[in-house]
């Protein structure tokens, strides 16, 4: 039975997970068929991360889809992980790491137990700092414009140096600039890259034009955008 990875372990794989590209697609599927196109499009565009959320049905199974697939550059993970049952089954369908709009202490454990990389949400510097106790040091900032938005990210930077955060909730191809030009904002995570409604008409050439113009933004923080590394 291989280890458990360590939390630095974790961490910088998550990191290059977060590093593919500028922006995370937040994905919600109502068909699992749908998925495999879908992540196509995706990467066509240049995005190499996706999130696809447990808020449907289908979630697990697209997962499983898109891991099968194999697709060169791409990862999937979970997205709206809320307990430790959907950790144990994000990881069984093949989900290269996890996302959490928050974190419990039994949430904590079970994804501390997985050994997928996971990247918590928090809206406090004071979740930032419990997490940080344990090694964590990139976090999913939601929701990021009803918690103070690019101010409260800029207000972090100094007192939470080695914190990196994926703002989520608010933040748009309008915006997305904005926030991507803080150095501790990793990348930016939204819903417009692949909105349910192109998904759902299978418009998968809007889509990939929506994640081409995703992956051209520019990070002002100096990150470079490697390719994905192996697992």
């Amino acid at each position: 039975m291989s280890a458990v990875p360590t939390q630095a372990d974790k961490q910088a794989r998550l990191a290059s997970i977060l590093a593919c590209a500028p922006v995370m697609p937040v994905v919600t599927l109502d068909a699992a068929d749908d998925a495999l196109p879908m992540a196509c499009a995706l990467a066509a565009g240049g995005i190499g991360a996706i999130e696809v959320t447990l808020r449907t049905a289908a979630g697990l199974d697209a997962i499983r889809a898109i891991a099968t697939a194999g697709l060169p550059g791409v990862v999937v993970g979970a997205g709206t992980v809320l307990d430790a049952r959907q950790v144990e089954a994000a990881h069984a369908a093949g989900a290269g790491f996890l996302v959490s709009p928050g974190a419990s202490p039994h949430l904590l454990a079970a994804a501390e137990r997985s050994g997928l990389p996971w990247l918590p949400g928090i809206a406090t510097a004071g979740e930032a700092l419990a997490l940080m106790e344990r090694g964590y040091r990139q976090f999913k900032f939601f929701p990021a414009a009803a918690s103070g938005g690019i101010k409260w990210l800029a207000a972090v930077r100094a007192p939470l140096a080695q914190a990196r955060f994926c703002p989520t909730g608010g933040v748009t191809a309008a915006n997305a600039a904005e926030y991507l030009a803080l150095p501790n904002v990793a990348c930016v995570g939204g819903s417009w890259v692949a909105p349910r409604a192109l998904i759902a008409a299978h418009a998968w050439s809007d889509i990939e034009r929506l994640a081409s113009a995703a992956a051209a933004l520019v990070h002002q923080g100096g990150r470079g955008m490697p390719s994905m590394p192996e697992a």
